[in-house]
């Protein structure tokens, strides 16, 4: 698969935001790793979600198409926001590296990498937590696959404060219990000599600052529950209990990093008339006492429509018939499970006089007689 996005999709660079977004759910569905059997399907879907992300957002498309795929990445590498982010530079993050200097462009961006803004190596950002929900859907809708729409609540920075827990002209002093560390080292006599222990600072919480004010939106956690209304696309043969990841819906992260994922936990309602066991399903079929001896042509519903089925004469109460490829789709393969019709005759509760005439003029007609087989209860009565 191409790297450049609209490849990536499989779109023309004029395409609108609707046709970008139609490619993607058709790929997503394609490469998703629940439902894929390439192997390389995970890092596939990644592409196809990056290239979503950016083509569907104006301004990140805009300078993708401005910049090129390479240098695009190369500027997202490097802590550049395409869509007006890097200190809301905008623009090209490349530009200004000619004559004099680099001119606020790439220099500074490796400067805020590297140097933290004011000397010493900066540390890595911190992916944000992964989040868990539930999503519940009817057996029409893991049979066909649909595109659902939830809402869930999920912390998210604090606007008011930018994530800081802190007004922005709150008064700063140096923790007192670290001296600024955010860590606090004690020493320990054992018997295999000095051990030396470092933990995080009670008191700043590992900032090294403590600050005057606290943000009253959040109170102090830089984070706020908002609720968030998702849509996802819920591949065709899904299971009961499986778990699809949307990649970025999750926690933000502490120190600025990239948020964590949602996880969906499915839940599929029970079918009226199907029951489901892996790919395959189970139908009961009634019948009548006439319809199994002389047999019958009766229609049998699918999740596909409803298909003709021939009753073999002297059809047996409990007999099982299969119907191949009915049933679910199969998950990473292609092909259907198949549907197991179980006759079940019913004995019809009332008569009207011409049916018990007709029915009591069988009964004196005689016939094959019915072999009744002991019971488990009977052989115990007989053996004492």
């Amino acid at each position: 698969m191409s790297e450049d996005f609209y490849d990536v999709l499989g779109v023309g660079q004029d395409a609108s935001a609707d046709e970008i977004k139609s490619a993607y759910r058709e790929k997503a569905t394609e490469y998703h790793p629940d439902v894929s059997d390439d192997p390389d399907a995970e890092e596939k879907f990644k592409k196809i979600q990056k290239a979503k992300q950016v083509l569907t957002d104006e301004e990140k498309r805009s300078a993708y198409d401005r910049m090129g795929h390479d240098r695009y990445e190369q500027a997202e590498k490097h802590g550049y926001d395409a869509g007006g982010g890097a200190g809301g530079m905008g623009g090209d993050p490349f530009g200004g590296m000619g004559g004099g200097g680099m001119g606020g462009g790439l220099g500074d961006i490796f400067e805020q990498m590297f140097t933290g803004g004011g000397g010493g190596r900066g540390r890595r950002q911190r992916k944000g937590q992964d989040l868990r929900t539930e999503l519940e859907i009817d057996l029409e809708e893991a049979f066909n696959g649909a595109e659902k729409q939830f809402t869930l609540e999920r912390p998210e920075t604090c606007e008011s404060c930018d994530g800081e827990g802190h007004p922005p002209d709150a008064d700063a002093q140096t923790c007192p219990e670290c001296q600024g560390q955010g860590q606090k080292r004690q020493v320990q006599q054992t018997p295999l000599g000095r051990v030396q222990q470092t933990t995080t600072c009670r008191r700043c919480e590992g900032e090294g600052t403590l600050y005057s004010e606290t943000c009253s939106e959040c109170r102090g956690d830089g984070y706020v529950r908002t609720e968030a209304t998702l849509t996802i696309e819920v591949p065709a043969g899904i299971q009961d209990g499986q778990t699809l990841r949307m990649e970025r819906e999750g926690a933000p992260s502490p120190d600025g990093g990239p948020h964590g994922d949602l996880l969906i936990d499915i839940t599929i309602r029970e079918h009226e008339e199907f029951e489901r066991e892996g790919d395959d399903l189970r139908y009961r079929l009634p019948l009548s006492f006439p319809q199994a001896t002389f047999g019958d042509t009766v229609e049998v519903p699918t999740l596909d429509g409803a298909v003709e089925f021939e009753v073999p004469t002297g059809t047996q109460s409990g007999e099982t018939f299969r119907l191949g490829g009915k049933g679910m789709p199969r998950l990473r393969r292609r092909g259907q499970g198949d549907l197991y019709v179980q006759i079940q005759i019913v004995t019809p509760e009332k008569l009207n006089e011409e049916q018990r005439e007709a029915l009591e003029a069988f009964a004196e007609a005689g016939g094959d007689e019915i072999e009744i087989k002991e019971g488990f209860f009977e052989k115990i009565k007989r053996a004492f």
